[in-house]
């Protein structure tokens, strides 16, 4: 216990001091330098590696569109220094392969999450959205830091330890609104939550072409939309969910809609909110929000 609790302090301090910001990766002996392409991925990146990592998000935005993000010289620096980059993939931070791609390095490691999941452009790339993905990302992390420093090795794994202590009140968020909700159809505005939907076993009834195009930015198909509008005006939805950084005319009527028909509408973000929360307090908050919605809903 003492081992654990030590861990978690490691992990406090690790909070308090490395960089999950914008600023520019540290260059501290013995301090292995991280780049993740998001602050969600950053977070998992700081807490695992406590003190021993500086970790620098690219992305981090709270009113931006990731997907709409263009890198920068500085992003350009940061990449060619990093000791670990980690890119979610599957097209959704394609900026950041073409900075691999510019700037070379031999001491370099590179984490792909959508490659470690077996995913692949095309596929929905909210992999932060799914839970059994953030526990193998978190392991993967872990992996590739004891790789980089053999010597650390027992300290990251007390880190890890720490770590997925501090997801139990996320992952019993879960399971309580499992518990309670199974079954239970909601909608989506976009592509966002349906990871989380399934994991929370809700029946996510919103079509697929409809919540693809929108994340992508494109017009859904007109008879999609007619379903989505007779989905919510028929209130065959109990929740609706949306994104708050990727809003549009369309979606901001399906809230408008929602509201109508008093059908409680869920805001969900794509980066951490508010910045410098870490990843299980800013999930814990949305599935608590989302657990209210839907116990009013009842």
């Amino acid at each position: 216990m003492l081992i654990k609790g030590l861990a978690a302090a490691a992990v406090v301090v690790a909070l308090a001091g490395s960089a999950c910001g914008t600023g520019a990766v540290g260059a501290t002996p013995g301090v292995l330098n991280v780049v993740a392409g998001e602050n969600f991925w950053g977070s998992l990146a700081v807490q695992l590696g406590g003190a021993k990592v500086s970790v620098q998000s690219v992305v981090t935005d709270p009113n931006a569109d990731p997907h709409e993000y263009e890198s920068s010289t500085a992003d350009a620096r940061a990449f060619a220094d990093a000791d670990l980059v980690i890119l979610n993939g599957a097209g959704y931070d394609d900026w950041g392969q073409k900075l691999l791609d510019a700037n070379s390095s031999s001491h370099r490691s590179v984490l792909n999450i959508a490659q470690l999941l077996g995913r692949k452009p095309g596929d929905n790339p909210h992999f932060w959205y799914n839970p059994s993905y953030v526990l193998t990302v978190a392991e993967k992390i872990t992996v590739e830091y004891k790789t980089i420093d053999p010597g650390g090795a027992s300290f990251f794994d007390q880190q890890h330890d720490a770590f997925t202590s501090a997801l139990k009140p996320y992952t019993d968020r879960i399971a309580d609104i499992k518990s309670k909700y199974t079954g239970t159809p909601i909608g989506s505005t976009e592509s966002i939550f349906v990871y989380m939907a399934a994991a929370l076993g809700l029946d996510l009834i919103t079509p697929p072409e409809f919540m693809d195009a929108v994340a992508q930015g494109t017009d859904p198909p007109a008879s999609a939309v007619a379903t989505v509008h007779d989905q919510v005006a028929g209130k065959q939805i109990k929740v609706l969910v949306y994104n708050i950084q990727a809003s549009s005319a369309l979606t901001a009527s399906l809230k408008q809609l929602a509201q109508q028909q008093h059908i409680p509408s869920v805001g969900v973000t794509e980066t951490l909110q508010p910045v410098g929360a870490t990843f299980q307090a800013w999930q814990t908050a949305q599935l608590t929000t989302l657990e209210a919605a839907l116990a009013s809903a009842s």
